[in-house]
């Protein structure tokens, strides 16, 4: 899996510097794209994954030597616990089953909900300020408005637009899908706040990268 920080090219990159810029001309509402490696570490699901299948291992070899019994079963499971976890964290995408689909939309939303603040996102003068975040890992987008904008747009648009470009990313045209969804926060947020004389450009129109602890 790409890491965050090289999971658009130079020239993707530009594209949707230039979305955002573009989408921002008719509108006084700020847009922020980010991208981060993962949601979470999952540790839990780490160690649930290398206990289940370190057992399942020594079952496999247990009987393949045809010495089944308590005192060789419970050795193998210890011996092959470390490169069963080892390979969890070698390969995250492997967490995700033993996570819960749950577990990870809500990880997804904690870690938007924070890079929201952390990125003063809440700090535009009239509230409206919108993140487009992208978690690699689970491949799933989540988009937050600030309270301004929450008040005037359904919620719903914003999900809809989350599940397309999460769809883009699952199909392998994130750039193109994200530029789209850009215009499309553009276009709604024209409707509702449209651009002033005095506006001025409050966040960043670069992708936001983060890579996540592992």
């Amino acid at each position: 899996m790409k890491r965050a920080e090289e999971f658009f090219t130079p020239e993707e990159r530009e594209r949707v510097r230039a979305a955002v810029a573009k989408a921002e001309g008719s509108t006084s509402g700020e847009i922020a794209t980010m991208v981060v490696d993962a949601s979470d570490s999952y540790r839990e699901a780490e160690i649930l994954g290398a206990v289940l299948l370190s057992g399942l291992l020594s079952v496999i070899l247990a009987v393949a030597i045809h010495h089944v019994t308590i005192w060789s079963y419970i050795p193998l499971v210890v011996l092959l616990y470390f490169p069963c976890w080892y390979l969890f964290r070698l390969v995250p995408r492997l967490k995700l089953p033993f996570a819960g689909g749950r577990r990870v939309v809500e990880a997804v939303r904690e870690r938007a909900v924070r890079a929201f603040y952390e990125k003063g996102l809440y700090l535009t003068r009239e509230e409206t300020g919108i993140l487009i975040f992208i978690s690699l890992l689970e491949r799933k987008v989540w988009i937050l408005g600030d309270r301004g904008i929450n008040e005037r747009i359904d919620p719903h648009f914003w999900r809809e637009l989350a599940a397309q470009l999460a769809r883009g990313l699952r199909e392998g045209r994130a750039c193109d899908a994200l530029c789209s969804v850009v215009a499309g926060c553009g276009a709604e947020l024209a409707r509702h706040f449209p651009h002033r004389a005095d506006d001025v450009n409050e966040l960043q129109d670069e992708i936001l990268t983060e890579r996540s602890s592992s």
